[in-house]
């Protein structure tokens, strides 16, 4: 199977109906673009959203005449909807599904079923598919590890409204922090994108505040967040990025820690503080994770 590991920083929703949206989506700067077909979509207009993803994918695809950003599709959590989703979503230019309210990792298997056999029909290639899984419910937490671990996946993210309502709670930091700190342990241990931060996705007009929230994610290791609004998306991408400052520091440390080595000491002194292995592997992730970006 293809397990190709996409690095984002932003993906920003775009309801797929919206000609509005739509037209700019591609302008925004986000690394992904997310078409929903879920909850920024009505009932009424399911089969609408529907059809019109095969216009609008190569609109906002990368490698478009206009640029464009990776693409991801949401689709619906109710098993009839996910089925007529799946075949109207799997193509080669959509490089991932978002998965709402998941619940474990019989769900995840039984909707890669369903997409192996749409990319087979299509003649892609198998796995091409990410998944994104979004834990919604109190219910699927038992289940974190074993859903980050499904061969698709490549970011899983945990909380939010859904989860803040079965809750009984207000959705802030304080209420998600725990959970969304165990979806992070079982991202990182997976080895894929852990997708989210300490502000509300919601609240859309107090940037500074959205900047904070942003920045104790990052603090915590979040890399990934989705976005609602493209005022949104340079702050992701400048909190959950790295600035030329950063990474200029992140080469020089690197530098002097294999002079270091090369004399044969495991840690030095370094503008002031002390640098050791898992410090230089951080740098390295840095830098790595930085040149998918320029």
């Amino acid at each position: 199977m293809t397990r190709h590991q996409p690095n984002w920083r932003s993906l920003l929703f775009v309801p797929v109906t919206s000609e509005r949206f739509l037209s700019k989506a591609h302008e925004r700067g986000a690394d992904a673009i997310i078409l929903d077909l879920e909850d920024s979509i009505l009932p009424a207009h399911k089969a609408d959203a529907r059809a019109a993803l095969a216009a609008a994918v190569p609109r906002v695809a990368r490698g478009g005449p206009e640029g464009g950003a990776d693409v991801v599709v949401r689709i619906n959590r109710p098993l009839d909807l996910a089925v007529a989703d799946i075949a109207a979503s799997v193509m080669p230019e959509v490089a991932a599904l978002m998965l709402p309210k998941v619940m474990g990792p019989e769900h995840v298997r039984l909707l890669a079923e369903l997409v192996m056999a749409r990319e087979e029909a299509l003649g892609m290639p198998v796995g091409h598919t990410r998944f994104l899984a979004l834990i919604e419910s109190p219910a699927a937490l038992p289940h974190l590890f074993a859903i980050a671990t499904e061969p698709r996946m490549a970011g899983m993210s945990v909380g939010g409204e859904d989860m803040a309502t079965e809750l009984g709670a207000t959705p802030s930091a304080d209420s998600m922090y725990v959970f969304a700190m165990q979806g992070l342990a079982a991202a990182r241990a997976a080895g894929i994108l852990p997708m989210g931060s300490m502000g509300q996705l919601a609240q859309i007009d107090d940037l500074e505040s959205y900047r904070a929230g942003l920045r104790r994610g990052k603090a915590l290791g979040f890399t990934t967040a989705a976005c609602i609004h493209p005022a949104h998306v340079p702050i992701i991408n400048e909190e959950y990025g790295a600035s030329a400052a950063e990474l200029d520091r992140a080469r020089r440390l690197l530098s002097a820690f294999d002079a270091a080595v090369a004399e044969g000491a495991g840690a030095v002194a370094f503008e002031g503080s002390m640098i050791d292995l898992p410090v230089v592997i951080r740098a390295r992730r840095l830098l790595e994770r930085a040149a998918s970006w320029s």
